[in-house]
């Protein structure tokens, strides 16, 4: 088992940067790829991007490519999503989730454990 839990959402003006951490505890956090999903109401839960389990190798979806950087440290157990130059249509909850494997794609299934979500608020 792997909790997950998010922190750091909060309400922001377009233009400004957040930064998301998720704080992993239980099983060895550097056994899992982790990656950071988003969701708006009405709307399936989308990829945002995810880190391989050392860090070497990122994915983004492409409307946050160049604006947000996923990253992790494995003595801290905790994933991080810097996001920059936000947008109102960067308005969602986040989600952070685990991978014991990983294959590199975007579908929500590869991901065993979800955390309980994080607000983001982005007004224009």
């Amino acid at each position: 088992q792997v909790q997950l839990v998010e922190s750091g959402g909060g309400l922001v003006q377009a233009g400004d940067s957040l930064r998301l951490s998720c704080a992993a505890s239980g099983r060895t956090f550097s056994s899992y790829a982790m990656a950071w999903f988003r969701q708006v109401p009405g709307k399936e839960r989308a990829f945002v991007a995810a880190i391989s389990r050392r860090g070497g190798t990122t994915y983004y979806v492409d409307s946050v490519q160049g604006r947000f950087t996923i990253s992790r440290d494995n003595a801290k157990n905790t994933v991080y999503l810097q996001m920059n130059s936000l947008k109102p249509q960067d308005t969602a909850v986040y989600y952070c989730a685990a991978a014991g494997t990983y294959y590199g794609t975007r579908s929500q299934s590869e991901f065993e454990y979800w955390g309980q979500g994080t607000q983001v608020t982005v007004s224009s």
